[in-house]
């Protein structure tokens, strides 16, 4: 049971998660829980969380960066430090990145994989 992100791309992405969490980012962190950044090469996986998915919630966002400069972003504006992070939405970045996350619907799977491709 885990959330794997994989590089189908040509260059290395950076990755970043959000997801429902009302236990550990309940009341300011508006229950949502934010972690990044996980450098993945070309043709490689990373686990971004290893628990039961649908438990949690079957909806979940992502955004990537390439180093050449492809994105892939949504909508879902958040701000974010630029190193490593594991925060919850709006606590702590002041001032920090603005990224738009994207909604990921994973239905009823506990696992998921998702591959960034161009």
């Amino acid at each position: 049971m885990a959330f794997t992100l994989c590089n189908g791309y040509s260059s290395r992405i950076s990755a970043a998660i959000m997801f429902y969490s009302p236990d550990t980012c309940g009341g300011e962190g508006q229950s949502f829980e934010m972690m990044g950044w996980w450098n993945i090469e070309p043709g490689s996986c990373a686990l971004v969380y290893a628990n039961d998915l649908e438990d949690l919630n079957r909806y979940w966002f992502y955004f990537a960066h390439s180093s050449d400069g492809a994105v892939w972003s949504g909508t879902y504006g958040a701000s974010v430090p630029s190193e490593a992070f594991d925060q919850c939405y709006g606590i702590g970045v002041n001032p920090g990145e603005e990224i738009g996350f994207r909604l990921l619907d994973i239905g009823d799977n506990d696992d998921y994989t998702l591959t960034f491709t161009p």
